[in-house]
C-alpha cells in the first residue's frame, strides 16, 4: 500500500500529478483551517504533510501519528515545533537556495522605492498632482556609493550584500553570528556588532530568521541608534522589528522610511498606519512572489517529501529527527 500525503497547499498540477504517481495524495490545497474535519480525517493516516503559511502545533501532531515528514514550501520553518518534531522522529524539510535570488531581488527593490521615494511620486502622478517640475520636497537619496548594513548574512543577505556592492559600490556592514570571511574578501564586507552598524549604516536591511532570540531585535532603543537619515528594510519576519516603535519613530523622523515586505499581521489590519505614511512602502509578502521561483520552490519541496518518504536523505533537510517513527 502506497503512503499517504495530506498537502494544505495549492501545487502546480503537474507537480501534483506526480505525486500522485507515487503517493495516496489528500488535496486540501485550498484549505482555510486546518481544523477542518475532512483535513484531520486525513491526518490520522498521513505519512507526510506538504504546505506553508499555518502553524503546525503539537497537538496537530498528535493526530497525525504515523506521520514521517513535514516539506514546507519555505524557507523559513518559524510555523514548526522544530525540537518537537526532531523528538518524535519526524523530518522537516525546507526549500532554501531556490528563493535566494528572488528575494534579494524584493529586498533591493524596496532600499531602491524607499530611497527614491518612487511610490510615493508615482501616487503623485497617478492622482493628476503634478503640476510642474519636481523640487527640493520631493528630492529622494541616492543609493550607489552609501553604506549598507545587512542584519543577517545568511544565503539572502549575501546576495542583498553582492547586488549593493558590486552594483551599486557601496560599503557594506554586517551584523551575523558567525564572521563571514569569505564575503569579507569578494565584497569588502566589515563586520559590526548590531549597535555599531545601526549608527553607521544609511540602509539598514534586516534578513535574520525569527527566533526567541530575534523577536522584536529591532525596537525603539534600537531605532534611536540610527541616523535620522536611515532607511529600514524588513525582508525577515515581522515581528523581529517592533511595529509600534517603528511607526512611531517613522512618524516623528527619528528615521527617513521604511521598506516592509513583512508584518507582525499578515494580511495588515484595516487600522495600520503603516500603508498610508508617505515614507513607507508596503508590500504584501512577495518576497519569492514570481512565477518561476514559486513553481522551483514547490518542486523543491515535492522532491523532498519524495526522498523522505523513500527513506533517502531530502534535497534540504532542516532537521536531523534524533529517532525513526514507529
Amino acid at each position: 500500500m502506497s503512503k499517504r500525503i495530506a498537502v494544505y497547499r495549492p501545487l502546480p498540477e503537474d507537480l501534483l500529478a506526480e505525486l500522485k504517481r507515487d503517493f495516496h495524495v489528500d488535496d486540501f490545497g485550498h484549505l482555510d483551517d486546518l481544523d477542518d474535519p475532512g483535513f484531520r480525517a486525513a491526518l490520522a493516516e498521513a505519512h507526510g504533510l506538504i504546505g506553508a503559511g499555518r502553524s503546525i502545533t503539537a497537538e496537530l501532531l498528535d493526530a497525525a501519528p504515523q506521520l514521517e515528514a513535514i516539506s514546507s514550501v519555505s524557507v523559513g520553518v518559524d510555523a514548526y515545533p522544530v525540537e518537537e518534531l526532531a523528538r518524535r522522529g519526524i523530518q522537516l524539510c525546507h526549500t532554501p537556495d531556490v528563493l535566494t535570488e528572488t528575494t534579494a531581488d524584493t529586498g533591493f527593490l524596496l532600499i531602491m522605492a524607499t530611497a527614491r521615494r518612487a511610490v510615493e511620486l508615482a501616487n503623485l502622478v497617478r492622482r493628476g498632482d503634478w503640476q510642474a517640475s519636481i523640487g527640493e520636497a520631493h528630492y529622494g537619496s541616492d543609493v550607489h556609493g552609501k553604506t549598507l548594513g545587512m542584519v543577517g548574512m545568511g544565503r539572502i543577505g549575501a546576495a542583498i550584500a553582492r547586488r549593493g556592492a558590486l552594483g551599486f559600490g557601496m560599503r557594506i556592514l554586517y551584523s551575523n553570528a558567525s564572521p563571514k570571511p569569505a564575503l569579507e574578501d569578494e565584497l569588502g564586507a566589515r563586520r559590526r556588532e548590531l549597535d555599531e552598524l545601526l549608527a553607521e549604516a544609511d540602509f539598514v536591511c534586516v534578513t535574520v530568521p525569527l527566533s526567541a532570540e530575534t523577536e522584536r531585535l529591532i525596537g525603539e532603543r534600537e531605532l534611536g541608534l540610527m541616523r535620522d537619515s536611515a532607511i529600514l528594510v524588513n525582508i525577515a519576519r515581522g515581528k523581529v522589528v517592533d511595529e509600534a516603535a517603528l511607526i512611531e519613530a517613522l512618524d516623528t523622523g527619528r528615521i527617513r522610511a521604511a521598506g516592509l515586505d513583512v508584518f507582525e499581521r499578515e494580511p495588515l489590519p484595516a487600522d495600520s498606519p503603516l500603508p498610508r505614511m508617505a515614507n513607507v512602502v508596503a508590500l504584501p509578502h512577495i518576497g519569492s512572489a514570481t512565477h518561476e521561483t514559486r513553481y522551483d520552490m514547490a518542486k523543491r519541496a515535492v522532491d523532498n517529501i519524495r526522498l523522505a518518504l523513500s527513506g533517502e536523505r531530502p534535497l534540504s533537510p532542516f532537521n536531523e529527527p534524533a529517532c525513526t517513527p514507529a
